[in-house]
């Protein structure tokens, strides 16, 4: 879809379809149309005295400057702050649009406030018109052919406008790509293909890239993934991927992704029911990928290493089996209880991996457990660290962008249900409480000493099973953009 940007007044900007997003406190639109300026003046009135509880949609007379209008009222959605409300209405006009085949959609932000709106309508716009229907026969073409998507915006802030509207396109073309991957079945997407997958990304934008495949990985003494990955006629794949600034950095950053590729739990069979949704274990992985693509031309000025540590969990004859011992590359055995609990083992990999790299601040993203889901339900993200600079970060990032994280404690007290009198580690904890928080204590074992840790768990919002904000159903690439923003904002002062 082409995402446009317009500095012609209203009056002189046809569309088939004109947007209008009303706020009680912020005045983000200029109408110099009459016509249009009185439907706004009447969907207002008719909001504010809430006789009206969804959006005002009214077709135009031959002359105005549209030939629909729709307007939505920013307090009638009470969870999100404003910004998330834009994109939330530009990816409901675009349905709109669609459903009404109206392909030219114009949305108003030429007022005073709404310059800082321009990057988040554009991302509202391009996450909002996503499909996945790549096994479908019956294909709709409407957002890939049709539709264009026109922000108006005013003229003294053009520059900014275009600055961004090319930053926001990137990164949500990146969590788009995000979405296709972690969509794609298990059947499409193994290890081999994300680490194929991986270096054409690394030529593409100018990353260095290393791929470690199963005899790499046991000369290296990398045993978490050859372990998890035993049971798959798939091997599995670490993919170390860099960007180095031009300057040195004295930072180093490590994003490290759980990939499991397709999760079947391994010997410790997970029920039947949902399984299919597990080809999505691996969202950890691709939101380090496509963050990385995005700041292969974001190009932050603080050196980025990623860590994909790619597996498949399956049953086979070989699988890793429970009451298994593995040596870790610290040096650490750990007792595998559960196969169903490997996403913190090919973790182990990753961690050894970032202080190998001499990383000074680590990243770990995973869809890693049920209790965070229990915990927080389906909208948040877990975080847990050693470093409460860099967890305040983390939840500030996503906080930018619409991905919100709470904090759990690491409670030092829960580490004894790790123990085992046959390893140094569990790989789950004794009396299944708590889950989420051991999971990070068991990982906190593996962070390469000196470096500032923070661990996301993403399983709650992984994926939708309807339509959420400016989502719809399915993979909704969530992480990318709160890594993106980690990255590129890191020399900024902490607030």
């Amino acid at each position: 879809m082409n995402v446009k940007l317009s500095f012609t007044p209203v009056s002189r900007t046809p569309v088939d379809l004109l947007v209008v997003v009303l706020d009680d406190e912020k005045t983000l639109h200029a109408i110099d149309d009459a016509v249009v300026a009185a439907h706004v003046e009447r969907a207002a009135a008719a909001f504010r005295d809430k006789s009206l509880k969804r959006e005002y949609y009214a077709t135009l007379p031959d002359g105005a400057s549209a030939k629909a209008v729709v307007v939505y009222w920013s307090p009638q959605i009470k969870s999100f702050n404003l910004w998330e409300n834009v994109k939330t209405f530009a990816a409901r006009a675009l349905r709109l649009a669609r459903d009404y085949h109206q392909p030219q959609v114009g949305l108003v932000l030429n007022g005073a406030d709404a310059a800082p709106l321009v990057g988040k309508a554009v991302e509202g716009a391009v996450l909002g018109a996503y499909v996945f229907d790549r096994y479908r026969q019956e294909k709709d073409e409407f957002f890939a052919k049709e539709a264009s998507f026109t922000i108006l915006a005013h003229p003294d802030h053009q520059a900014d406008a275009e600055a961004r509207r090319a930053r926001y396109l990137w990164v949500s073309e990146n969590v788009n790509r995000a979405r296709d991957l972690i969509n794609e079945p298990g059947n499409v997407v193994t290890p081999e293909v994300i680490a194929a997958l991986a270096g054409e990304i690394a030529r593409e934008v100018e990353l260095e890239v290393e791929v470690l495949d199963p005899t790499a990985l046991k000369a290296k003494g990398y045993a978490g993934i050859l372990h998890v990955g035993a049971g798959s006629p798939h091997p599995g794949r670490m993919v170390v991927l860099r960007h180095v600034p031009r300057k040195a950095s004295k930072e180093t950053i490590a994003l490290v992704g759980k990939g499991i590729t397709f999760d079947s739990g391994g010997i410790s069979l997970k029920p039947g029911d949902k399984m299919w949704e597990m080809k999505g274990d691996m969202a950890g992985a691709a939101a380090v990928l496509y963050a990385m693509r995005a700041l292969g031309k974001i190009r932050p000025d603080v050196k980025v290493i990623g860590v994909l540590c790619c597996a498949e969990n399956m049953p086979g004859a070989n699988a890793n089996r429970p009451g298994d011992i593995f040596v870790a590359k610290n040096g650490k055995s750990v007792m595998v209880d559960n196969t169903d609990a490997e996403g913190r083992l090919v973790l182990t990999d990753g961690l050894a991996r970032a202080g190998e790299e001499g990383a000074t601040h680590v990243v770990d993203i995973a869809t890693l457990t049920g209790a965070v889901v229990r915990a927080l339900g389906p909208s948040v993200a877990g975080v847990l660290g050693t470093d409460a600079a860099l967890v305040k970060r983390v939840i500030r990032s996503g906080e930018h962008h619409g991905e919100p994280f709470w904090e759990l404690p690491l409670v030092e007290e829960y580490k004894e249900s790790l123990k085992t009198p046959y390893a140094d580690l569990n790989n789950i904890a004794a009396g299944g409480l708590a889950g989420a928080i051991t999971a990070g204590l068991f990982l906190r074992e593996f962070v390469p000493p000196g470096a500032a840790w923070a661990h996301l768990d993403i399983a709650g919002p992984m994926f939708k099973e309807k339509e959420w904000k400016y989502f719809d159903a399915g993979a909704i690439g969530f992480g990318v953009k709160t890594l993106v923003d980690l990255c590129e904002r890191f020399r900024e002062p902490q607030g």
